[in-house]
């Protein structure tokens, strides 16, 4: 199969470009706050239907700007230590899902703090409704053609002209499917009923990680960092192992307290 030559400009206004990628996470960002304010209206739910609108835009900057952060941080420390102002050109791209991980957190802390509601009830909320943005992320990225996978011979493989003839994993897709679909399905049939206090994030951090690890087996490595051990440990390895470790400990935690969500 050969990779179909795809427009990352969704609409051109002059000078002025509308990417695929940027839509991506406007997509993301109101399927979350769709299906934010519909669950809202459960009687478990700690926050209403108008606290979505700002959870929302809370957690939207904290993407963002972690986002940001965290991909000059973990992929291009070098590069920031010699430009300071880098992250803040949001136009030249790069971003990290780690970093926005972490943005996330800070937002919801400050959030929690000034709604005056109990974080991990909070974040139970929001863990169910990331998983869209994630997939339509991913989306973007196959648009994009960039985090190409590792050469393979499956039939759906794609050859990517400007890497070569070599027939890759398209593991965009993959992790399209793995991060977005797969994640969503688990964490909303999970949190579908009232879990204890922090096993519905500790559900995400879990699964995210493990999908995550499982895809880094397919994609390849950043070409300025390679492998950093064994000959397959990636960065996204590096990062995502300690949120399995951290998403099964709270989730043993959650279900040694028998206070529910």
């Amino acid at each position: 199969m050969i990779y179909p030559d795809l427009d990352p400009v969704a609409v051109q206004f002059g000078p002025v470009a509308i990417h695929w990628y940027g839509l991506m996470y406007v997509a993301g960002f109101l399927a979350a706050w769709g299906l934010g304010r519909w669950r809202a209206r459960r009687p478990d739910s700690p926050v209403t239907a108008q606290q979505v609108d700002d959870l929302v835009f809370y957690g939207a900057l904290g993407v963002i700007a972690g986002g940001k952060l965290g991909y000059h941080l973990f992929y291009g420390l070098g590069g920031w230590l010699s430009d300071p102002l880098a992250p803040l050109r949001l136009w030249e791209g790069g971003m990290s899902f780690h970093g926005g991980l972490l943005g996330v957190a800070l937002a919801l802390l400050l959030y929690a703090w000034r709604a005056a509601i109990p974080l991990l009830r909070l974040s139970d909320f929001v863990a169910p409704l990331v998983p869209i943005g994630l997939g339509a992320g991913r989306l973007g990225n196959f648009i994009n053609g960039e985090l190409w996978g590792r050469p393979s011979g499956v039939p759906w493989a794609m050859v990517y002209p400007p890497l070569g003839d070599e027939p890759r994993h398209p593991s965009q897709l993959y992790e399209m499917g793995l991060e977005g679909v797969a994640l969503f399905a688990l964490l909303w049939w999970f949190s579908a009923r009232p879990r204890a206090r922090g096993a519905v994030t500790g559900a995400f951090l879990a699964g995210y990680g493990v999908f995550r690890c499982l895809a880094e087996f397919f994609r390849m490595p950043d070409a300025h960092i390679g492998y950093l051990a064994f000959g397959w440990l990636t960065m996204g390895h590096l990062l995502s192992l300690p949120m399995i470790a951290a998403g099964a400990g709270l989730l043993a935690w959650a279900y040694r307290r028998p206070t529910a969500a």
